[in-house]
C-alpha cells in the first residue's frame, strides 16, 4: 500500500471503520448489503482497492464482465476496496469486496496498515451468519469485542467464540493486537432461507450499528424490502406444512427463552432511533 494512499486515510475527523466481507461470512447477503448501503448514504468514494492478483483465486471468485457500449468490453475484478465518507459528524471509512481465498496474514497486514493511518476511534466487523431462528421474529444481533474497556463502555459480551473462523475473525485479532479498538457484530440469518437476500437482517445489522455510534443512519427502503421478505417466506411456509410446523417450533422456543421486541429496553432503544433520524432530517 502506497504512502500515497495511505495520506489519504488521514487526519479524519472522530473516524469509524465498517467492513465486511462477502461469502463464508456473509448469510443472506446481510453484512455486505449492510456496508453498501452506508456507503450510498455516506456519499462515500473508492479511493483505493487491494491488488486482486495477490490475494484472491479467480476460479473462485471470478471476474465480471460488462459491456458499457456496443463495442466495449470491460472486466471488473474481484478486490478489497476502501471508501471513505461521512456518518453524520464524523468520517467513516468502509473496507468490502469478497473474502480473500488466500495469503490471509498478507492481507490482513495490508488492511491493518490502512487502519493504523486512519487512527479509527472504532472498528465495526460486521457478519451474517445461518442460525435456528424463525423469519418471523426480530433478528438477533449478537455484539462481541475482545477489548474490556469496550465491552464496559459499550455494553456488549467479551468475545468467547472458539473454533474455526473466517477472515473479520483474523481481522478481529490482529486489531485488537495493535490496540485499535474493535467491535464484531453478527445477524442470526434463518437458515432455512439464506439462499435469498435477507434484508430484514441488513436493517437489524444497521439498527444495532445506529444505536453504537448514536447516529442517525437512514433506513432507506429497507423496512419495505424487509415486510416484503417477511411476506415471501410465510407464503413459501405456508405451502409446505413440514416447513410451517419447523418455524411454529423455532417460535415457540425464542418465545420461551425471551421476548426482546417486549422490553423496556427494546422500546426505548427504538424511540431513541426514531429521534435520532427524525432530528437528523433536513
Amino acid at each position: 500500500m502506497t504512502e500515497g494512499r495511505l495520506r489519504t486515510l488521514r487526519d479524519l475527523t472522530d473516524p469509524v471503520v465498517v467492513i465486511a466481507f462477502a461469502g463464508w461470512n456473509d448469510a443472506g447477503q446481510a453484512a455486505t448489503a449492510a456496508v453498501d448501503h452506508l456507503v450510498d448514504l455516506a456519499d462515500g468514494e473508492e479511493i483505493f482497492s487491494l491488488d486482486p492478483d495477490e490475494f484472491y483465486d479467480f476460479q473462485v471468485n471470478r471476474p465480471q464482465v460488462s459491456r458499457p457500449g456496443p463495442t466495449e468490453t470491460e472486466v471488473t475484478w474481484p478486490t478489497t476496496a476502501f471508501a471513505m465518507g461521512r456518518l453524520g459528524e464524523r468520517d467513516a471509512v468502509f473496507v468490502y469486496g469478497p473474502e480473500p481465498n488466500v495469503r490471509w496474514r498478507a492481507f490482513t497486514a495490508q488492511v491493518l496498515s490502512g487502519l493504523r493511518s486512519a487512527e479509527p476511534s472504532l472498528v465495526v466487523l460486521l457478519g451474517a451468519l445461518l442460525a435456528d431462528t424463525p423469519h418471523t421474529r426480530p433478528i438477533p444481533i449478537s455484539g462481541a469485542t475482545s477489548d474490556l474497556l469496550v465491552a464496559e463502555r459499550l455494553g456488549l459480551e467479551l468475545s468467547t467464540y472458539e473454533g474455526p473462523t473466517g477472515i473479520l475473525g483474523v481481522l478481529a485479532e490482529a486489531c485488537a493486537a495493535a490496540g485499535i479498538p474493535t467491535i464484531s457484530l453478527w445477524a442470526a440469518v434463518p437458515h432455512y432461507v439464506a439462499q435469498t437476500p435477507c434484508p430484514k437482517a441488513t436493517l437489524a445489522l444497521l439498527g444495532r450499528l445506529e444505536d453504537l455510534l448514536d447516529c442517525p443512519i437512514d433506513q432507506g427502503d429497507l423496512p419495505e424490502l424487509s415486510r416484503a421478505w417477511e411476506r415471501g417466506v410465510a407464503e413459501l411456509a405456508a405451502e409446505n406444512s413440514d416447513i410451517a410446523d419447523y418455524v411454529a417450533g423455532l417460535e415457540q422456543e425464542q418465545d420461551a427463552t425471551e421476548l426482546p421486541e417486549a422490553t423496556g429496553d427494546a422500546i426505548a432503544a427504538e424511540f431513541e432511533r426514531y429521534l435520532r433520524r427524525r432530528d437528523g432530517q433536513p
